[in-house]
């Protein structure tokens, strides 16, 4: 079949970078929403309400992209909408509250609400675009080389998307210093115009070198009619992926949220390490996903490198939970096997996936809608729970040795997703034996 041929280098690298504006909009959102919300006044349990708004918007968001875009498709009409949702509702949560400045007042009450609904709607935007963008894979080709291709250059371009967020930072902490609130907010202003900026440039390159799917279409791939709901809910390997791309959402969404707050208040280190030690974790992901671009793939190696990826995060997890501030100079190798193991996790469980749907193209905007909702809502749970736990520990006086939240959030607790991960990794029977699965053996870009 012609549409089983691997893709070229050109539509695979044209579609890496079609997540970038969510890619490096996400960056900014995970590691630096909480430590803005915080510094600009909100209590830790207030700041956790507006994570938590804007994920559960997101789950719910999932779902019905998924569903509507399994039913009418225009993949990429969905992507610009959502797009364009992103870019509005970004600047106006790090731009500063713009409800108060409608309603004329700063109270505290309407800075919640105000930053709560524009993270709903920067979310309802990012799950449009999100859902949209990973549908495609499986619409594009039905080669499975091809496709985890597609998925591991999205990955190294999420790499380069945090690069860029973090060299942003960089450089912005280094010309403008927080001396006071109005500088707080001058200095998140300008990485959320320059990071909009950026990402609207590669959205271009998306829509200009990626053409709308047809694969769906054709009446050999579309078979009868939409697949339900039922069919997935049927599938021992549905849970299991699920549980699986759960896990490592949670690994590297939960870590990346805290650790900023970790290396400034638990190592002591300087403001310059809240973008550098992230920047550090995010390249090493970034020349990993490089590597896994060109292994040849099959089932038994994905699941073996997520093996690898889970157990690396149980080691330094573990390492960073009891690493003492007089030794920060630790975290640096430390931040680099964070990040190789980050790759591993997110390329294996994405490629997953795509396994799973296989050539089920009439629901796989539902497969990727269903699991992204089931990691949206942990993920804001997880760190609503961390942070109402940080309230109550300044409340009483308790934050002292290791019984701090960012230590936890960074370290332990990812540690024990990872060991989930791997229960359920040693559970997955995947097949290589059919024509399908053999072409796996197949340069991974041509």
């Amino acid at each position: 079949m012609a549409e089983a041929q691997p893709l070229g280098r050109w539509p695979v690298l044209s579609y890496g970078v079609g997540h970038m504006l969510n890619d490096i909009t996400s960056a900014c959102w995970f590691t630096y929403l909480l430590l803005f919300l915080q510094q600009i006044g909100l209590a830790p349990r207030a700041a956790a309400v507006v994570m938590l708004s804007g994920q559960v918007a997101d789950g719910l968001m999932t779902i019905l992209a998924g569903e509507m875009i399994d039913r009418f498709g225009r993949f990429k009409l969905w992507h610009i909408g959502g797009s364009v949702l992103v870019g509005f509702s970004f600047s106006s949560v790090f731009g500063g509250c713009l409800l108060c400045t409608i309603l004329g007042t700063d109270s505290y009450l309407v800075r919640t609400v105000g930053y709560s609904f524009f993270a709903a709607v920067f979310n309802v935007g990012w799950a449009a675009t999100q859902v949209s963008h990973m549908s495609m894979v499986n619409c594009m080709t039905l080669n499975p080389t091809s496709r985890v291709a597609l998925a591991s250059c999205r990955n190294a371009s999420t790499m380069v998307a945090n690069l860029g967020l973090y060299g942003i930072a960089l450089g912005v902490f280094g010309a403008i210093k927080a001396k006071e609130y109005s500088d707080i907010v001058t200095q998140y202003r300008w990485i959320a115009y320059l990071s909009i900026f950026i990402g609207c440039c590669f959205l271009v390159v998306f829509h200009a070198g990626t053409k709308e799917p047809t694969l769906k279409s054709e009446p050999s791939c579309k078979k009868a009619a939409r697949i339900s709901w039922g069919y997935w809910f049927k599938k021992t390997l549905y849970y299991q992926v699920a549980l699986l791309y759960m896990l490592a959402r949670l690994i590297t969404n939960v870590s990346q949220s805290l650790i900023a707050f970790y290396v400034t208040r638990d190592l002591r280190m300087n403001e310059y390490s809240k973008a550098i030690i992230p920047a550090i974790i995010f390249c090493c992901s970034f020349f990993v996903s490089i590597v896994l671009q060109e292994i040849k793939w099959t089932s038994r190696r994905l699941k073996s490198l997520l093996t690898v990826g889970a157990t690396l995060w149980v080691i330094s997890g573990v390492a960073v939970f009891v690493l003492p501030s007089q030794m920060n100079s630790l975290m640096y190798p430390l931040a680099m096997v964070i990040g190789a193991a980050n790759a591993l996790v997110m390329v294996t469980t994405i490629g997953l996936e795509g396994a799973l749907v296989g050539e089920d193209l009439n629901g796989c905007a539902f497969v990727y809608g269903s699991l992204s909702f089931l990691d949206k809502i942990s993920c804001g749970i997880a760190l609503f729970a961390l942070e109402s736990y940080e309230d109550t520990m300044v409340s009483y006086g308790e934050t002292r040795g290791l019984n701090t939240v960012s230590r936890y959030g960074t370290g332990l607790i990812p540690s024990c997703f990872a060991v989930l991960s791997l229960v359920v990794t040693s559970t997955l029977r995947l097949q290589d034996d059919t024509p399908r699965a053999a072409a796996l053996d197949a340069p991974l870009l041509v």
